[in-house]
């Protein structure tokens, strides 16, 4: 007998042995039941905790994700009950979420009267036993990748089963393979006479790259206590178009060793992002916009070889972290000819909705380098494949201050998020130039899914499919907007004010498959003059899973 057969004969035979359950069937549009522990059939890999949503008597949504208490009629609290039955989305479902684990004590399956606490049979309610939902969802219990900062890529929701030919466990050490490529066709639409003295002529940009290919193993090192490692590589063809012939180069984007030294706090030791700017510390593939903003681009370092010390506190209301960081080793020279810097930063939520859907987030931060290489900030206008629009030159002096702030406001699907940065640059030579720059960026996620947000290091998650476009679904639409403006010119250094007004729409058809849009206007002064111009780009981002 097949298995799926063998299962509806199962549940069959189950929900027949439960005395006068049929007469008792609610008919309720839409249902919700949240942390359900769905049973691991082949004994291989964890359960894993997701919630359910049946809507017209037929499976919507299984999703590890939040689902917002309007979407239900009905909405209960499964508590971590072990589900058994048959789940197909656009199916009835037939299922039972029992009290107990039927693996560890077989009279659950004998006495399904007592220990079943919720039973659906063909998308209808039979049994329910479960209490009411009330008030925020408890988030469950995560083992492994707490690091300050995440993997250069979103980990697959099924990073931990090791079915997965990318994917292996042993007792001693876990890991996984990823890998992600993000492919660029761009075009410069508009470019007035100025912008063209400015930069030159940007028709020579139009056409496709290979904006990002990154591949590496994340894992953990499987002590009392698991330490996570990430090691991480880049290939450096995407900094040049398709018919490039040169040689290709690798180069590590992260190394880096994460140690928990207790339930709140961990050490992170080796090459990665400073624990500075929301924005900053976010994994690419998971902003709203393309690119960083330039004002990030410009002013912040993108990874540094360091350690990192970081914690919370208040409940979690509260994550705090400073690291000390020195390149020599990327750039083969001892640390006394190499740049010292130390960051920190602190972030805080000083609203937080019962439910957790409406929060405010607020942060600060610092980082100060001696100077003993020349500095120097410059960026592309928030297209990569483009010439540098702003630039310094070469900056020489004693040392650089930056400070940071960061506010975010996140209710339900609308997401708005801001950082202002500062540096101030002490050389008397130049002028002791300040340079600085803003953004304020807008999503909205149109079908209703939620970011979460990570209260360990107090920064935003990806966007999250409901329902895929390999599950019958449309995926999740996204449309965001940005406004970010630099200014680098001080004192005696020109290297230009830009402003860049933004506008983005992303298609995840799946967690690992996204197709966006962006378009920009960008203002720029400089040189006495003041250019406009205009661009558009199209990227794909494609995830191995």
């Amino acid at each position: 007998m097949a298995l799926r057969q063998r299962q509806r004969l199962l549940i069959g035979l189950l929900l027949f042995a439960l005395p006068g359950l049929l007469a008792w069937a609610a008919d309720l549009d839409t249902v919700l039941i949240r942390n359900v522990r769905l049973i691991d059939r082949d004994s291989r890999t964890e359960d894993v905790m997701v919630n359910i949503l049946i809507k017209e008597k037929k499976l919507e949504v299984v999703t590890k994700d939040e689902i917002p208490r309007p979407e239900a009629a009905l909405v209960v609290d499964a508590q971590g009950g072990l589900l058994l039955g048959d789940l197909h989305l656009g199916e009835p479902p037939t299922f039972l979420i029992l009290d107990q684990d039927p693996r560890e004590n077989v009279e659950v399956i004998l006495d399904t009267a007592t220990h079943a606490r919720f039973a659906v049979h063909e998308g209808e309610i039979i049994k329910n036993r479960l209490p009411e939902a009330t008030g925020a969802q408890p988030k469950p219990r995560k083992r492994g990748w707490l690091a300050y900062t995440p993997p250069p890529m979103t980990l697959p929701l099924s990073y931990r089963d090791d079915t997965k030919w990318n994917k292996w466990e042993s007792r001693y050490v876990s890991g996984i393979f990823l890998a992600a490529l993000l492919v660029d066709r761009q075009r410069w639409v508009s470019q007035d006479d100025a912008g063209r003295l400015q930069v030159g002529d940007l028709a020579e940009f139009d056409g496709g790259e290979i904006r990002g290919l990154r591949l590496g193993v994340a894992g953990t090192l499987n002590f009392k206590k698991p330490w996570v490692y990430t090691i991480f590589a880049a290939n450096n063809a995407f900094d040049r178009g398709f018919d490039s012939d040169r040689d290709d180069d690798i180069s590590f984007l992260d190394y880096r060793l994460d140690i928990p030294l207790g339930k709140r706090t961990s050490l992170s030791v080796g090459k990665q992002k400073e624990p500075f700017s929301m924005e900053r510390i976010m994994s690419l593939v998971v902003l709203p916009m393309q690119e960083r903003s330039s004002v990030s681009d410009a002013l912040l370092p993108s990874r540094n070889v360091g350690v990192v010390l970081n914690g919370t506190g208040l409940d979690q209301r509260l994550t705090w972290s400073g690291g000390a960081f020195n390149d020599a080793i990327d750039h083969g020279q001892s640390l006394d000819e190499s740049s010292t810097q130390f960051v920190g930063r602190a972030t805080w939520l000083p609203f937080l909705s019962e439910d957790g859907s409406n929060l405010i987030h607020l942060g600060l931060g610092a980082r100060y380098s001696d100077i003993k290489e020349e500095g120097r900030f410059l960026t592309e206008p928030e297209f990569n494949n483009a010439p540098i629009f702003v630039d310094t030159g070469p900056l020489a002096g004693d040392s650089v201050t930056t400070y940071s702030l960061e506010a975010s406001w996140r209710r339900g699907p609308t997401w708005v998020a801001g950082e202002f940065l500062r540096v101030d640059v002490s050389s008397p030579a130049l002028g002791d130039p300040d340079f600085t720059g803003y953004h304020i960026t807008g999503s909205w996620i149109l079908a209703g899914e939620m970011r979460s947000y990570n209260r360990r290091s107090g920064v935003f998650g990806p966007v999250p499919i409901s329902k895929s476009v390999y599950q019958g679904g449309w995926g999740t639409w996204e449309v965001a907007a940005r406004w970010s403006d630099l200014d680098l010119s001080d004192g005696i250094v020109d290297g230009g004010e830009m402003g860049i007004a933004s506008l983005g729409l992303n298609w995840w058809l799946s967690p690992s498959f996204n197709v966006n849009l962006n378009y920009r206007h960008i203002s720029l002064d400089r040189f006495d003059l003041e250019g406009s111009t205009d661009g558009l780009n199209i990227r794909v981002v494609l995830i191995l899973d």
